[in-house]
């Protein structure tokens, strides 16, 4: 899994690009953008749950402190850190 410690400011935003019933669980970093693969199902919020659990384990932060802004059902989500 990649390393996102740095980009782990109180108040930053996250761009990511989502990607539900992918094969496995990845995480990627291409041009800036953040490209997360989870195994979960665009359903009942279970893929944005897996996201944010992802996201919060790369960035080192606990996953109530990552607050989805926009995009609750939709590929690109926007995440910022509390």
């Amino acid at each position: 899994m990649c390393e996102l410690s740095h980009m782990a400011r109180p108040g930053s935003t996250l761009v990511v690009r989502v990607t539900p019933k992918a094969a496995r669980n990845s995480l990627q970093v291409e041009d800036g953008l953040i490209r997360i693969h989870v195994t979960a199902a665009p359903e009942r919020g279970k893929a944005n749950a897996a996201v944010q659990k992802q996201l919060a384990k790369a960035l080192g932060v606990a996953k109530s402190r990552l607050v989805l802004v926009r995009g609750e059902t939709t590929r690109t989500k926007l995440f910022r850190i509390d």
